[in-house]
């Protein structure tokens, strides 16, 4: 099988050197390393763009309120990101009791956890090598850990088999892009390589691809139509980028993140059949697979529409789908646990995307199981754990129209409602001083807005500049997975903070 990518040797040196005589003789002085200046620092990584700071920003805040600085509100909420566990949402118990029962073996001997519970974590520290997540796995993780995530893959897509020798597990989602992206570089010859991405795109992504020394080429996503993909705009991105570099993968999230677009059946073969014609890599993150909530909206991975296209294109379509612990349901994402499938991957470059020289983190596996392989019905924890999963989904859905129809209500703003994910997109509609006065401190005017946004009502959300927008339609980036009673508090403030920066009534 033609493979569309080949892979080519890292060179490799030591950068860090000192001279130091260790003869009979005097010792000469010690000169500094060379990273004592930022002109040492690897090219990549130093011509990386500055990361808007809007958090560190609200790391300063808290310790000044902890300090005793009085500030007008008491504390500050990040909803810039999705974190559910810190902006108060309870972690799933089965799964916090089965981690722990891991973690300490000794509490199997207790008679206050279910017995479905003492199951899992038994069973799962029985796949640790030792009985002890203390233990090292495979490059590739688990094996029977592997097995559970191709058992739930097959079941999602109706029966479509899934190896698991397909299934690679690494230390977040983040690990697995940049595995993949590296893969794809070339850096021999003048020809960079490419990736064509949505516009807007993962926040993290931008800086990523920027590392690794990979050209972002952008296909714009349609606003006005829910953030849905126009294929005249892919086909228009890759003439541009086949101008400017060597494009030789195309990036997607469904449901879309920061968008909350959720492709359906027609749209996703469409792509299909882009990348393969073009002879492109699809890079799927699937990540918000298990919170779609948009009417008559469901879930379709790529996967499955691929093989349901027939063998010239299951057989022949390279792609890579991935899925996190960091999911809404979950919303472990502390623990940074992700794995990856791999579809007619030649096995030569399979081998390649491990976690060398170090196996992925043991406790996020575990994680992982629990996710694909949840309490069923009989079992002792199913009625709680199912109650739980369904508080967190009806809260989901329910903020994100609450939000939604607040935001469309406030002047200077509109905001397309979502299908699934845990963001809101919203645009802003600013008066041209506050555009004006952005330009004289040097900054996107998103990052001001979001900056006194967090200044002056302790609310941190995300600019629409990190999620690749550079032009003048500027956007902030909302996380409405938190309690009700705190996204409540979060949209009364930033109304009153809009308001305030329209010099409009404070009422609407």
């Amino acid at each position: 099988m033609d493979v569309a990518f080949s892979l080519y040797p890292v060179k490799s040196h030591c950068a860090l050197t000192c001279d130091i005589n260790l003869g009979s003789q005097p010792c000469l002085p010690v000169r500094r390393t060379d990273m004592s200046s930022v002109q040492e620092v690897n090219p990549k990584v130093r011509g990386i763009r500055d990361p808007v700071n809007l958090q560190s920003l609200a790391a300063q805040i808290s310790r000044q309120i902890a300090q005793g600085e009085e500030k007008a509100f008491t504390k500050v909420i990040d909803l810039s990101t999705c974190d559910p566990h810190r902006t108060g949402m309870p972690p799933i118990s089965f799964v916090r009791q089965v981690l722990s029962l891991c973690c300490y073996p000794e509490l199997l001997k207790e008679g206050s956890f279910p017995l479905d519970v003492k199951q899992k974590a038994q069973k799962l520290l029985e796949a640790c090598d030792g009985g002890s997540i203390g233990s090292y796995s495979s490059v590739f993780g688990l094996p029977p850990i592997r097995k559970s995530v191709a058992e739930f893959l097959t079941k999602r897509d109706g029966g479509i088999n899934s190896n698991p020798e397909d299934i690679i597990f690494f230390n977040g989602s983040q690990k697995i892009l940049a595995a993949m992206i590296h893969l794809l570089s070339r850096e021999d010859g003048q020809t960079q390589t490419g990736v064509l991405v949505p516009l807007p795109c993962p926040h993290t992504l931008p800086m990523l691809l920027d590392e690794v020394g990979v050209k972002l080429m952008p296909y714009m996503l349609t606003e006005e139509q829910g953030w849905a993909l126009d294929l005249e705009e892919l086909h228009r991105a890759l003439m541009t980028a086949r101008r400017q570099c060597d494009p030789r993968a195309i990036y997607i999230s469904n449901p879309g993140n920061p968008t909350g677009h959720v492709q359906d059946r027609e749209k996703i073969e469409k792509i299909i059949h882009f990348a393969a014609s073009e002879r492109l890599v699809l890079l799927v993150e699937e990540v918000y697979q298990g919170s779609v909530f948009g009417q008559d909206k469901e879930f379709l991975s790529f996967k499955k529409v691929l093989f349901e296209m027939g063998v010239s294109y299951s057989e022949t379509v390279e792609m890579a789908s991935f899925h996190s612990i960091s999911t809404a349901t979950m919303g472990e994402c502390g623990l940074r646990g992700a794995y990856v499938e791999l579809i007619n991957l030649d096995p030569a470059v399979t081998k390649f995307l491990s976690n060398p020289p170090c196996c992925p983190s043991i406790l996020p596996q575990l994680a992982m199981e629990i996710m694909v392989n949840p309490p069923a019905p009989g079992d002792a924890s199913y009625e709680k754990y199912t109650q739980e999963i369904l508080v967190r989904e009806e809260t989901l859905s329910q903020n994100a129209g609450r939000a939604c129809k607040l935001l469309n209500a406030l002047p200077g703003m509109s905001c397309q409602p979502a299908m699934g994910g845990v963001f809101l997109y919203p645009r802003l509609h600013l008066p041209a001083e506050i555009i004006e006065e952005a330009k004289l401190l040097r900054l996107s005017a998103d990052v001001l807005y979001c900056q006194r946004l967090l200044e002056e009502e302790g609310i941190c959300l995300g600019a629409g500049c990190e999620n690749g927008h550079n032009d003048e339609n500027f956007h902030i980036r909302l996380c409405v997975l938190a309690p009700p009673a705190v996204l409540e508090d979060v949209l009364t403030r930033l109304s009153s903070f809009h308001l305030r920066l329209l010099n409009r009534p404070d009422d609407i």
